[in-house]
């Protein structure tokens, strides 16, 4: 993918090296958590419940950041690709008289706080409407690799298959989605919702590859196979082979390798958000 020459997103947060970081990327220090103890001891409140009132009414800041030289590349690299989404999705609602409100992204280390809770690196990256931001641990591109997706542009689909989410919301899919479920409850019926959803956000992703490549040119050969490889490399199917699981349809929350492979391409070729209702198909 040719990205270097790509402009630096500003939406980007950085709270690598930061430890005890509360949800707006504050540092607990140890002056703050005796000051903590000795109030909660006086007035009998939860320490916790202080600890996130002190944060509320903290300035946000940036941890510092510890990263290595390897990972300061890579968070050029996302930094570039979120760039790419901003310009390309600002076009596409400009084009419709609408405005693209621009999500940011979180670059963070092991564990993270968001308006949606308390995630783990395990978790993946992950979208949150609470606050509109995506969560990323760059650790997680060494983790796509194990998994048989190599490439700079696996790296550009993931961040472009969030941002997809970031679509829903702002669209209110994703609200309508989350009622649904709520009415529906626990079980096969609330997962399919998700499935649709997760298919749409790959959906959107091709759209975006398609036009960034008109208004850009930033594929390289290979990278198309590199974006399929990634979206079957996340597949529900073979996310429970590789654990040792028996196919479990009636489980799946994202859609199997195929599907996920399908609506990525569908997005790519047509370049039309309308082609990307998996709710109707």
């Amino acid at each position: 993918m040719r990205w270097k020459s790509g402009r630096r997103s500003t939406n980007v947060e950085d709270r690598r090296g930061g430890r005890a970081s509360m949800g707006r990327g504050s540092k607990v220090g140890l002056g703050t958590i005796l000051l903590v103890l000795v109030l909660s001891f006086f007035t009998g409140q939860n320490p916790l419940s202080l600890l996130q009132q002190i944060d509320s009414q903290s300035p946000s800041t940036q941890v510092p950041n510890t990263a290595s030289a390897g990972q300061d590349e890579a968070a050029d690299f996302v930094s570039v690709v979120l760039g790419y989404t901003e310009d390309t999705w600002d076009t596409i609602f400009s084009s419709q008289g609408a405005r693209y409100v621009q999500p940011k992204l979180v670059l963070y280390e092991d564990a993270v706080q968001s308006a949606c809770g308390y995630n783990t690196a395990a978790t993946g990256p992950f979208y949150c409407p609470g606050d509109q931001k995506m969560y990323l641990d760059l650790s997680f591109l060494r983790e796509l690799q194990r998994m048989g997706a190599s490439g700079d542009f696996a790296v550009a689909y993931v961040i472009a298959h969030e941002v997809g989410h970031h679509i829903q919301t702002i669209l209110g899919t994703e609200q309508q989605v989350r009622q649904a479920q709520r009415r529906a409850g626990r079980g096969v019926q609330s997962n399919q919702l998700s499935v649709r959803m997760e298919l749409q956000a790959d959906c959107y992703a091709g759209v975006w590859t398609h036009h960034t490549e008109r208004m850009q040119q930033v594929l390289d050969k290979g990278d198309v196979e590199e974006g399929l490889a990634a979206a079957a490399a996340v597949g529900d199917d073979r996310l429970q082979k590789m654990a040792g699981q028996r196919i479990q349809p009636e489980a799946f929350t994202h859609g199997t390798s195929q599907q996920r492979m399908e609506w990525f391409r569908r997005g790519l070729e047509t370049g039309r958000m309308d082609n990307c209702d998996t709710f109707s198909n």
